[in-house]
């Protein structure tokens, strides 16, 4: 049962290649960190901090995309964890039928922010994120 979760933090440290974004369980006190990578991080805090750019950068232009080509983004699914790399997919609704596509969890968490729709995390995932397994 998938896992409704919030962006809780983003961590930005301008010396390191390596960002953090914190999900945190929607109705409980669950939380776990993905690492990410500055631009992701950035292109993620521009959008919580409702920073606007004067052309569509990359995630709003996914998102205008799926709008455009008649898709409806639901919801984004962090949905496996291998080998420390964690798997995510957009899920759109398209004539009646949900499409899942592929996607790095930094990008779908950004298009999430972007287009205002739900973050939800398999149970599996949240288990061994926070070394429950």
């Amino acid at each position: 049962m998938p896992v409704h979760m919030e962006l809780k933090r983003i961590i930005i440290n301008e010396v390191h290649d390596q960002q953090v974004v914190m999900l945190r369980e929607v109705d409980g006190d669950r939380s776990f960190p993905i690492v990410i990578g500055i631009f992701e991080a950035t292109s993620i805090d521009r959008r919580v901090r409702g920073v606007q750019s004067p052309r569509p950068l990359t995630h709003d232009l996914l998102a205008n995309v799926i709008d455009h080509l008649g898709g409806d983004l639901q919801d984004i699914f962090i949905s496996d964890l291998r080998e420390h790399t964690y798997f995510a997919k957009l899920r759109i609704k398209k004539d009646g039928e949900l499409v899942e596509v592929d996607c790095r969890p930094s990008d779908a968490i950004a298009i999430a922010v972007t287009a205002r729709v739900p973050i939800f995390v398999s149970e599996e995932v949240i288990s061994e994120a926070s070394g429950e397994m």
